[in-house]
């Protein structure tokens, strides 16, 4: 893990999520893989593995770097604009 800058830049306490799935999935009727939150606004979107890698384009289309995993028992942190676990 890094040091990261966009830490805190966070909104303090950290906001609730918006929902508890993936929204465009759910539009799309597809089903997200992993889901992880936007730690700056709430947002929940799937990973990586997912087929539309929704989390990601969140952080492309508002630039809100860090998310978290929105998995049960899990508490990592990931920065998009650092590509690396903060």
């Amino acid at each position: 893990m890094i040091e990261c800058a966009h830490l805190g830049e966070l909104p303090r306490p950290e906001p609730g999520p918006l929902t508890d799935t993936c929204p465009e999935c759910r539009a799309a009727g597809t089903h997200p893989v992993q889901l992880r939150k936007c730690l700056v606004c709430g947002h929940v979107g799937c990973c990586d593995s997912s087929a539309g890698q929704h989390a990601t384009a969140h952080f492309e289309q508002t630039g809100h770097p860090v998310m978290r995993t929105f998995e049960p028992g899990e508490d990592w942190r990931w920065c998009f604009a650092d590509a690396s676990l903060v």
